[in-house]
């Protein structure tokens, strides 16, 4: 007979999948340890069903266009930093998709972001990225580089796509339909996953940085003006990734 010990340790390993399965094995044990893995694996089959509708009602604008072949995502990561470029990511996901937990980067803890980065990767129909510089963005401004940006993610995509779904914003100079919505990474499965991607991306770039830059602790921050960052950069200066149109107002950048 199996111990309550070697039970619980069972339920750890077990997929979603198996949940069910290891219910009804165990239902009937009346040991008290193995019904508190019974009702633990319960809660678990709660939840996943939870998540199960939301991502149902994050999938209701790709539902709601399904004519068109090829919808995609669009969202931006990086608007705001004192340092560090501006990413755009565009996902085409497949009509048959499955990932759960999708949803607003910020909303998401790191490890759970770079989890579902691997799986947008490896089941999406096309991603694509694009990027602006600080100086670039101090040329044209960041929503005119934010702009440029997205249309770069959108031009790498192969297929191209027939829709775009964008957080918010719509793009200038792009011909194919757009749908702009409100909060959209936290409201369509596609422009959360363009969200992800474009902050994992963007998150590896300034731990990149920061191992040029130490004083900064771009690791830590990602370029944001955190307390730390701005008595940094009136104790060093400036990086060549900072921003000046952004950094003005703390130091004198003439």
């Amino acid at each position: 007979m199996e111990s309550a010990t070697q039970i619980n340790e069972k339920l750890k390993q077990l997929s979603d999948d198996d949940l069910q399965a290891f219910i009804e094995e165990y239902r009937s044990d009346e040991r008290k340890a193995v019904v508190t893995a019974v009702q633990r694996a319960q809660k678990r089959m709660d939840a996943l069903a939870a998540e199960k509708q939301r991502m149902f009602q994050m999938f209701s604008f790709e539902r709601k266009y399904a004519d068109y072949s090829f919808i995609c995502g669009i969202d931006e990561v990086g608007r705001g930093p004192l340092a560090g470029p501006v990413v755009a990511g565009a996902v085409i996901l497949p009509k048959d998709c499955s990932l759960l937990y999708l949803n607003d980067s910020k909303q998401l803890s790191e490890k759970k972001r770079e989890e579902l980065y691997d799986k947008i990767m490896a089941e999406a129909v096309a991603v694509g990225l694009g990027f602006n510089s600080p100086e670039r963005i101090d040329e044209i401004n960041i929503l005119q580089a934010t702009y440029e940006a997205m249309r770069e993610a959108i031009s790498k995509l192969d297929p191209q796509p027939d829709l775009l779904l964008n957080d918010a914003v719509t793009i200038p100079k792009v011909e194919i339909k757009q749908v702009p919505i409100i909060k959209g990474d936290a409201k369509s499965a596609s422009i959360a996953a363009a969200s992800i991607v474009a902050k994992v991306t963007r998150d590896r770039m300034m731990v990149q940085y920061d191992e040029i830059y130490p004083e900064y602790g771009f690791a830590g921050n990602k370029g944001y003006g955190a307390q730390a960052h701005i008595d940094a950069l009136k104790k060093y200066g400036p990086t060549p990734i900072h921003r000046r149109s952004f950094i003005k107002n703390f130091i004198d950048v003439t």
